[in-house]
């Protein structure tokens, strides 16, 4: 193994890491602490979040998903293949939920008027975190199934 195509698979594991970490906090960390908070300051915080991780998501995502599927490819006849293309089917898992389940939500909740928000936004939030559950777990397998492939690809050499 060259010594480029470790840098750039253990870059691929830090990427997804990053990115299942940020969604496993979120959900686990940040979410029900929020939720205790008043409806302005809880509509202020969550607005906040999604201006912020609008732009941090994507620079850890981008990354993962363009090496996950470039290393996939280069890497057909080494262990861990099978490992790689599971960590790729579950980050496109992951696009598909975000696109379907959380963006229209976070989308929404930026123009909402902290005094006036809709009637029915906590519903709204209750139906897309159905949703943002499974982007985290989806998430966290990406990042496994790398290092898992990586770990045995570290074994043959």
């Amino acid at each position: 193994m060259t010594t480029l195509a470790l840098v750039l698979d253990l870059v691929n594991v830090f990427f997804a890491g990053m990115l299942a970490g940020i969604e496993f906090v979120i959900h686990y960390g940040v979410r029900e602490p929020v939720e205790q908070l008043p409806d302005r300051s809880q509509l202020q915080l969550r607005q906040a979040l999604v201006k912020k991780l609008r732009v941090l998501v994507p620079t850890f995502f981008a990354p993962a998903a363009v090496l996950g599927i470039a290393l996939t490819f280069l890497n057909t006849a080494t262990p861990g293949f099978v490992f790689r293309c599971v960590a790729v089917v579950a980050l496109f898992t992951w696009i598909v939920i975000r696109v379907i389940g959380t963006v229209p939500i976070n989308s929404a909740t930026v123009d909402w008027q902290l005094d006036a928000p809709p009637q029915n936004w906590k519903a709204q939030v209750t139906h897309a975190e159905r949703f943002h559950i499974v982007g985290v777990w989806a998430a966290v397998l990406t990042f496994a199934c790398a290092l898992i492939a990586v770990a045995l690809k570290l074994t043959v050499h």
